[in-house]
């Protein structure tokens, strides 16, 4: 008999937004399922099937997946980011803001996934064209939008992280004119 035939359970320890939860589990407990039993609710399943997105964390903090094809055991030893890691009530990361400003999203439910793929791609690519975000974002469906506005939302997260971190170009500039890089202002 397997452990899944016996009802067997394993116990887990995920760290989920810099925060450690322990859980007992089944092995085959998908990594969604283990993260809303934490009371995080941010993770949304639609499919079950890896179709739509709305599942999509943020593994070791670059690397999106969909935890509807993870097994929570899997995910164990690894930092996992779900949409409640990005950002606060009066402290909303650039990506939720901009889908706020850009009306990014209409029911909301795809907008966690959206939120986690857009926050990977930026980190890897910080000046994605339109199309480099549309490719990016082709495995995460919304049914009300028709995407315009979730690139521009993305577009204009581009533009505030970059402008946030600036260049190491511009900080060279800002040292040799004596420039505070924080400020702005004279050092």
């Amino acid at each position: 008999m397997t452990t899944a035939e016996t009802g067997a359970k394993t116990t887990v320890t995920l760290t989920i937004n810099g925060q450690t939860h322990t859980q007992s589990v089944e092995p085959r407990t998908l990594l969604a399922y283990a993260i809303r039993d934490t009371g995080l609710k941010g993770t949304h399943v639609g499919c079950d099937s890896s179709s739509c997105g709305c599942c999509v964390v943020l593994l070791d903090g670059d690397t999106p997946v969909k935890s509807c094809t993870m097994f929570a055991v899997q995910a164990e030893g690894r930092a996992i980011t779900t949409v409640e890691g990005l950002g606060a009530p009066g402290n909303l990361h650039p990506l939720q803001q901009a889908f706020w400003d850009q009306h990014g999203l209409q029911c909301g439910y795809c907008t966690p996934g959206m939120l986690m793929t857009a926050k990977a791609m930026l980190e890897h690519n910080p000046d994605p064209t339109d199309q480099e975000v549309r490719e990016f974002l082709g495995g995460n469906l919304c049914r009300c939008t028709g995407y315009n506005n979730i690139v521009k939302a993305v577009q204009q997260a581009a533009r505030v992280m970059r402008e946030d971190q600036g260049s190491p170009l511009d900080a060279l500039t800002a040292a040799a004119t004596g420039q505070d890089t924080a400020t702005g202002g004279a050092q």
